[in-house]
């Protein structure tokens, strides 16, 4: 799955330069220091000091007696932090995010943007419109990085710079880092060059990367795994796996996803059926992308026209088992489509897919009758013709049981769904 990481630093810090002037640094937000609170954010002189986020306020002082201390408003940040990931929900329900400003994470979204590309364009220009969306909302562009995992594209967002050519980046065009899409290989090739100090690992392991000579995450890729949990124990284990590509951690949204929904305009709007095809191919490809890299399936399917003037139309259609094919989910919407008599010119097209069932096909039973069990039949024909090709399945249909050669008797015929079926014998 294509994850989309998009990065803050000092973002309280930022919130307060936009509502007031700041002094020059040491800064460290958080209240003074005799207060019995923590440090919510400070500015990179104070951080090279050793002031960290999460210290008690008087540690930090000891650290650098000379920053200013300034009062923190966490619920100003909170409300800045749900305003924009509401705004980043409009391009896809997989969201994760963190809105407690002393959360270790505040200041750091992750998006799936697998199948994205249909509705909102290329990856770079994706990030574009979501930078856009964002600038009213906070202030400064993002880091933004873009891998197959959630350690990829986490690296790619912090080595990411300006546009090449501009010492600083536009809010339209943030810092981006892509990794190329494909295997661990590929995600290992891109970390390989970089340094070990962007793999999370704790103090002591630092030191010994430092003592055994290891400087690049491609130095400890190299080792064989059994030598690195061996020397480190499980964590070393699983910082080799980032090393190599491989991180299994799932994005978990911030609100359950129980339902996926895309729309598309049509300027000027249609009359004719073929357009409206068109579109809702594309819809589809893009919510089942998106089913399809968490494992779920659509059961439901929601379709809705609506017109220039006038009342909509919508079509409700349930499916017979969970899917996340996205030519089936269209096969089934276009006929409905095709009996439905749409209110005139159509300005807007919407498909709306329930996604809280796993993906999993159904075996149906030979001999046990089963409701509506030809329709599903002839689901999965239309399921397996799809992914094999037309003429390539078959069945056996009775022919004339009293015809002198054999090959009378039975008549194969194209396992196709109805009206699509050939014949030979």
């Amino acid at each position: 799955m294509r994850l989309l990481h998009l990065r803050w630093l000092t973002l309280p810090l930022r919130l307060e330069g936009a509502r007031r002037p700041l002094p020059l640094g040491p800064l460290v937000l958080g209240g003074q220091p005799w207060e019995p609170g923590t440090v919510f954010d400070a500015d990179g002189a104070a951080t090279r000091l050793g002031v960290r986020r999460g210290q008690p306020l008087a540690v930090a002082h000891r650290l650098a007696p000379e920053a200013t201390f300034l009062p923190a408003d966490p619920a100003h940040y909170r409300a800045a932090m749900e305003r924009a990931l509401d705004a980043l929900a409009a391009f896809t329900p997989a969201l994760e995010g963190e809105v407690d400003p002393a959360g270790p994470t505040f200041g750091r979204a992750l998006l799936g943007i697998e199948g994205l590309d249909r509705l909102w364009g290329d990856e770079p220009t994706l990030v574009g419109r979501v930078a856009a969306a964002l600038a009213p909302l906070l202030p400064g562009p993002p880091r933004a990085g873009i891998g197959g995992t959630r350690f990829g594209a986490g690296v790619a967002a912090a080595v990411a710079g300006p546009p090449v050519g501009e010492r600083l980046a536009p809010a339209e065009r943030p810092p981006l880092a892509i990794v190329p899409a494909g295997g661990p290989e590929v995600e290992a090739a891109f970390l390989a060059p970089l340094p070990i100090r962007l793999l999370p690992a704790d103090a002591v392991a630092r030191e010994r990367f430092r003592l055994l000579g290891l400087a690049r995450i491609g130095d400890l890729a190299a080792l064989p795994r059994s030598s690195v949990v061996a020397r480190f124990g499980p964590l070393g284990g699983a910082l080799h796996d980032l090393a190599s590509g491989h991180d299994g951690r799932a994005l978990v949204p911030r609100r359950p996803v129980d339902r996926l929904r895309a729309e598309a305009g049509l300027d000027p709007p249609v009359e004719t059926f073929q357009p409206l095809r068109f579109v809702l191919r594309d819809l589809c490809a893009v919510l089942c992308a998106q089913l399809a890299a968490r494992g779920s399936g659509a059961t439901v399917a929601t379709l809705e026209l609506f017109p220039e003037r006038g009342p909509g139309l919508r079509l409700v259609q349930a499916l017979p088992e969970p899917v996340a094919r996205a030519p089936l989910v269209e096969r089934i919407l276009v006929a409905r489509l095709e009996a439905a008599k749409p209110p005139g010119p159509i300005a807007r097209l919407g498909l709306e897919l329930d996604g809280r069932t796993p993906e999993s096909g159904t075996q149906l039973g030979l001999f046990t009758p089963q409701s509506a069990q030809a329709d599903r039949l002839a689901w999965q024909l239309a399921g397996l013709t799809l992914r094999f090709g037309a003429g390539r399945l078959w069945r056996a249909a009775l022919g004339d049981p009293e015809a002198a050669l054999p090959e009378d008797r039975v008549a194969w015929r194209a396992a196709a769904p109805a009206g699509e079926e050939g014949t030979r014998r």
